[in-house]
């Protein structure tokens, strides 16, 4: 058996990389799906299992914005498996969007329309906010939540004669100028998202760095631009008549760029494709990118990241410490609960 976890939201690109997998193969594979919301997370199985009877899925609540869930969810998993073959980290949020509507119109009729649509870039900024454990958002859901897992299932990832794969979803916004390794968290600016998914991409390298001796191999994926429950909340305003009179232009705009997804099914070609590669011929600074054609057809191509080992170590370090002040922080609370708990009874 193979096992697969993969943390997704119950529907878009991670619901359609299962639809994917089990039509490839349901005799060998065990699915774990990770999710913060287990009545989305049933559905999501339900319909899994109406077109893959035979198929075996199991469910898994994880928030990866909360340290106890993280932690409680990794017990779970080390308590059911004795490995794990793969490990899609594919949990992302962009909350409250900010979208610029002065500059969408702008850019619409400007040369720079195909990176516009495709990368966000200068239309689309994020109000953050902070977690009950203390940590920004976007940073602990997106980024160090899927860190704190990993730690936590070295167990049951590295293990003698087998390999394992990490594989990450990122996004053509990840962008270095967003990025500042003296703010991880990106507490001071306004592109939290971008950010997050820049560090995923530095995370990637440095995981490589440290866990390919020990058989554990990390990628990077890019879905181009796809229509999900996050595209659409980037304008919750917008009224459903609008996307319709929107999307001949985006297919219009893919005979143009393969970046132009728009179908979940599409967007999950590059993680599909990384499930069948080895591990060991992947090259650890390529991003591999989900194409579609003009005509339809879908493809993954690898394109070298905007990354360096130098910064990817930085984070790393600045990563475990973090981890370590978290864990400590999170300890003592939990002693003080069960402290208040026995005097109240």
């Amino acid at each position: 058996w193979l096992i697969c976890i993969i943390i997704f939201g119950a529907s878009g690109i991670g619901l359609a990389l299962c639809e994917r997998l089990l039509s490839e193969d349901t005799g060998g594979l065990q699915l774990c799906l990770a999710c913060r919301n287990m009545c989305r997370a049933q559905a999501a199985r339900s319909a899994l299992l109406t077109s893959h009877p035979t198929a075996r899925v199991a469910l898994l609540q994880m928030d990866t914005s909360s340290i106890s869930s993280v932690l409680s969810a990794a017990q779970e998993v080390r308590l059911r498996y004795n490995r794990l073959d793969y490990l899609y980290l594919n949990a992302g949020i962009m909350p409250n969007p900010q979208f610029d509507v002065q500059a969408f119109f702008k850019g619409l009729f400007s040369s720079k329309i195909i990176t516009m649509f495709a990368t966000g870039e200068g239309i689309l900024t994020q109000k953050d906010s902070v977690t009950p454990d203390g940590l920004q958002e976007v940073f602990a859901t997106n980024l160090f939540g899927h860190f704190l897992l990993v730690r936590e299932l070295e167990p049951v990832l590295c293990q003698a004669g087998q390999t394992s794969q990490l594989i990450w979803t990122s996004s053509s916004n990840a962008h270095r100028s967003a990025f500042d390794l003296e703010d991880i968290q990106h507490q001071r600016g306004s592109q939290p998202y971008s950010s997050s998914k820049y560090a995923s991409d530095l995370l990637s390298l440095a995981l490589n760095t440290h866990y390919n001796k020990q058989g554990l191999y990390s990628s990077v994926i890019c879905p181009g631009f796809v229509m999900t429950n996050l595209t659409y909340g980037i304008l919750p305003s917008f009224p459903a008549f609008l996307w319709t009179l929107l999307m001949p232009v985006f297919w219009l705009i893919r005979m143009f760029t393969n970046t132009f997804t728009l179908m979940p099914y599409n967007g999950a070609e590059a993680l599909f494709w990384l499930f069948k590669q080895k591990p060991e011929s992947l090259d650890p600074q390529a991003k591999y990118h989900s194409l579609t054609s003009g005509l339809g057809h879908t493809y993954t191509q690898p394109r070298k990241m905007d990354i360096d080992l130098e910064t990817s170590q930085a984070l790393y370090e600045k990563l475990l410490q973090l981890e370590s002040e978290v864990r400590k922080k999170h300890k003592a609370s939990q002693h003080y609960r069960e402290r208040q708990s026995q005097w109240e009874h």
